[in-house]
């Protein structure tokens, strides 16, 4: 066993057996707790840092098998390149970060113990699929992902929609589940082996090719949140923000686009795969780029530019470049951790998740402020902050298949990620401009919002579209930036997300993730001008009227935006409401059919018994006179019998 295989044994072992523990302490047992968390969390950054080096640019494997059903060996291998080491540092990271804020921000929860733990198993489960080798391995981390996300989304339960958003995350995400893990069944029986290198250097058919492909699409769509299956992950902010930073930017979510790349030849011979998940792209980043527009809550304006960067990670799978997606991947897990972390300092500072209840936080909260200003811009994409060069990527790309047909995607699809592409730049710009200016300039708004209560919910914008979750607390006294356990993870998230960018011109780095050597074309000045037009627009608006919602702009297509165009209630009408009448109709059956069955059964028999008891009650002396005339009679019978024989 190589060194490299014994850290990447240890990446999801050590958070893992950590989280066990943590999860057997007494519940007020935070010292213990936080300890277990962030050890996990940290020993896991450490041994992600030291497979980089390990690996020395190469990449290994190592496999045993594991169970044998007949004749079908699932193994336990490790896949590793020095990609799946950038990952693995990028999760653990970001896990390390919300461990550490989370002990100051749920410092009064009294159920932090099993919270850490939870959160332990949900890194653990994600650095298996980072590096796990098999296909079972890597179901193994994704579905306790999915069941971690369920715990810890439900975690706050002072909060009513809490356990309801909880439930939706886990069946939805279950949906897709159903059609990824056929799609591995498909590819495992027909290779022969569920080691992915088996899978795919095997030979399939184009049919059945094409068929694993999109079955394994559903399962993508359900974890990264692509349309129509994006529903969940702005019900999910009803979880802790803690949470929804690493949900958004280090796991769940980046699962599905990091098992795509880990599978991309076999989609780069399936078109019409490809074809589909361009599509589902497109309107997942346009989509989740115009609901954010419209949005009060600010966890939900970052939530839904989630499901909008997530549809320019597949957008770049769809036109051939598993590497601009990752590096995509990579930066976005960077400054979206840092905007949840800073956000959940706001919320924590005014007590209200709205922005309508915000303003005037620049001079107060210095720290947060400047943070929230390099995460958003990183957001948008301003150069040469770490979301330009992966944004930019992405559209190089796209444009490249649309212009000159490169890659092994159809041109259309090309033409429709890179239209789609440009247009979210220009929406990204507007709404992280609109964000910036309502949370931290102008004046406050607190005083005319009273904060934490059911009144700071019923706001103008709430009416149309109520919050997703509430503040963690009522806060005490004015503004501030937050303590120390709460500020520094948001300071050293924002060094990767103004610097990565910078890691393009490491030659090393760029090797790691397959990425050609960056050179800016005159095609870059399409999406900065429509960034400045973006951003432009939303100051323009709130310059006319700082007190005024930029938002009220969008005019009648406002409703639509901040509904994401009412696709929550489709999906309630067409399938929830189905769903439940048919499980309606199934409960009266099995009452009125089999309980009635059984129930009737015994009724009758019952009734059957307490009849033949009235033929036979009498009183004592009928009952003795019956006694002995039937002997009498029978014994007269015998003597006939017998002197009749005689």
């Amino acid at each position: 066993m190589t060194g490299a295989t014994v850290l990447a044994a240890l990446l999801p072992a050590v958070p893992f057996g950590l989280a066990l523990v943590g999860l057997l302490l007494p519940q007020r047992s935070r010292a213990g707790a936080a300890a277990f968390g962030i050890g996990g969390a940290a020993v896991a950054l450490a041994a992600a840092i030291g497979l980089v080096f390990a690996l020395d640019g190469r990449g290994t494997e190592a496999s045993a098998e594991w169970i044998d059903f007949g004749g079908l060996p699932v193994t336990l291998t490790l896949r590793l390149d020095p990609a799946a080491a950038l990952v693995a540092i990028a999760v653990a990271a970001v896990a390390l970060a919300v461990q550490v804020y989370s002990v100051g921000y749920l410092h009064d929860d009294d159920r932090y113990a099993p919270y850490a733990a939870q959160v332990g198993l949900f890194t653990a489960a994600m650095l298996l699929v980072v590096v796990a080798g098999d296909l079972i391995m890597l179901l193994v981390g994704w579905e306790v992902m999915g069941i971690c996300s369920y715990l810890l989304i439900a975690h706050d339960r002072r909060l009513p929609e809490a356990p309801a958003a909880a439930v939706k995350a886990f069946l939805v995400t279950r949906v897709g589940d159903v059609g990824f893990l056929l799609g591995i069944v498909l590819l495992g029986v027909r290779a022969g082996s569920f080691r992915i290198t088996d899978v795919l250097a095997h030979d399939f058919d184009s049919g059945t090719l094409t068929a694993a492909c999109l079955l394994l699409l559903a399962g993508v769509a359900g974890k990264s949140a692509q349309f129509p299956l994006h529903t969940w992950l702005p019900d999910a902010m009803a979880g802790p923000t803690p949470i929804s930073a690493l949900i958004h930017a280090a796991t769940m979510v980046a699962a599905g686009i990091y098992a795509v790349t880990r599978l991309f030849p076999l989609f780069e011979q399936a078109p019409a795969a490809l074809a589909v998940l361009g599509v589902m792209a497109a309107v997942t980043l346009l989509l989740g780029a115009l609901a954010a527009t419209a949005q009060d809550d600010i966890k939900r304006v970052l939530a839904w530019s989630t499901v909008s960067q997530l549809g320019y990670m597949a957008g770049a799978l769809a036109v051939g470049s598993p590497p601009a997606a990752l590096f995509h991947l990579l930066s976005h897990a960077a400054f979206k951790a840092l905007l949840f972390l800073a956000a959940g300092a706001v919320i924590h500072a005014v007590g209200s998740n709205l922005m309508s209840a915000m303003g005037g936080l620049r001079r107060p909260m210095p720290v947060t402020f400047w943070c929230t200003v390099i995460g958003l811009a990183a957001l948008a994409g301003v150069p040469p902050l770490a979301g330009f060069w992966s944004k930019d990527g992405i559209l190089v790309v796209a444009e490249r298949a649309a212009l000159h047909h490169a890659g092994p995607t159809a041109a259309w699809v090309g033409w429709l990620v890179w239209l789609a592409g440009l247009l979210g730049v220009g929406l990204t710009a507007w709404y992280a401009t609109r964000l910036l200016l309502r949370t931290f300039l102008g004046t406050s708004r607190a005083q005319t919002h009273p904060v934490d209560t059911p009144a700071a919910h019923a706001s103008p914008a709430s009416a149309i579209d109520a919050p997703a979750g509430s503040p963690a607390h009522t806060p005490a006294g004015p503004p501030h930036d937050p303590p120390g356990l709460l500020r520094w993870p948001v300071i050293l998230l924002a060094v990767p997300s103004a610097a990565l960018g910078l890691a393009l011109l490491v030659t090393p780095f760029r090797d790691a993730l397959a990425l050609d050597e960056t050179h800016l074309d005159s095609f870059v000045i399409i999406p900065v001008a429509l960034l400045l037009a973006g951003a432009g627009l939303a100051w323009w608006r709130w310059r006319a009227d700082p007190a005024a919602d930029p938002a009220t702009g969008l005019g009648p297509l406002r409703p639509a935006f901040a509904r994401a165009f009412w696709l929550d209630e489709v999906q309630h009408a067409l399938v929830v409401r189905p769903v439940r009448a048919l499980g309606r109709l199934a409960r009266r059956g099995d009452e009125g059919l089999v309980d009635g069955a059984v129930e009737g059964t015994g009724r009758g028999t019952s009734g059957l018994g307490g009849g033949m008891e009235l033929l036979h009650r009498a009183g004592m002396p009928r009952a003795v006179v019956a006694v002995l005339g039937g002997a009498l009679l029978l014994g007269l019978a015998a003597v006939l019998a017998l002197g009749g024989t005689t």
